[in-house]
């Protein structure tokens, strides 16, 4: 679902850029506003290694095929430090596999670091359900929402970007076609990230709670 170099008009990339640009101030804004802001590096840095690992693990959809992307996993796990770490994972996989773009990255990082940033904030609704379904049932809950809707999200934009720059010398049907239909392929994978996030956070309430505190 990565953006590859050459796809976008100059424009739209530079516009990346200063979006991810505000985000990644805003998101070290807040956490340098923490008691500790280096506690939780440890953590960003190892979700940034699953962040940047997921691409390499494809999944064939017919007709084609798509990759885990963890964006929604990243906000439930490092609320604010989720965009940095996901900065940082998409210039690995752009100078290493060639997956996504440099002119690419700022683009790739507002569609994936700010659905995963919509996605803590979702996350940290849980507590409207703690009186039906208690602490337990509404984390796993929102869990399952905030990892399905962070790519969700990310599709959602994906879409959005890619339709209306597609160039005037491609075939527009065709291209529309194709677009849509990788869009579909990655509805499954919402499950699967919902319900592989769901199952982590019920883990981690069990064996180290502490992990998610900050939720």
């Amino acid at each position: 679902m990565h953006v590859p170099d050459g796809l976008l008009p100059a424009q739209v990339c530079a516009g990346g850029y200063v979006l991810t640009g505000l985000a990644t101030w805003f998101s070290l804004r807040q956490i340098n506003r923490k008691e500790n802001p280096q506690a939780e590096v440890p953590k960003a840095a190892l979700l940034t290694a699953a962040f940047f690992l997921a691409s390499s693990i494809h999944i064939p959809i017919p007709p084609t095929s798509v990759h885990f992307v963890l964006n929604g996993l990243m906000g439930v796990m490092l609320g604010y430090y989720a965009f940095p770490a996901i900065l940082i994972g998409l210039l690995f996989q752009a100078v290493m596999f060639q997956h996504g773009g440099l002119t690419t990255m700022g683009v790739n990082a507002t569609m994936m670091g700010t659905s995963a940033l919509l996605a803590y904030s979702l996350f940290r609704l849980y507590r409207i359900a703690k009186p039906w379904l208690g602490e337990a049932g509404s984390r796993l809950l929102f869990a399952f929402l905030s990892g399905a809707v962070g790519l969700g999200l990310a599709i959602l934009i994906f879409l959005v970007i890619v339709l209306t720059t597609i160039p005037a010398d491609f075939d527009a049907g065709v291209e529309k076609t194709a677009i849509y239909g990788l869009a579909l392929a990655h509805v499954p994978m919402m499950l699967i990230e919902g319900i592989f996030t769901a199952m982590l956070v019920a883990f981690l309430q069990k064996v180290k709670p502490q992990l998610l505190e900050d939720a």
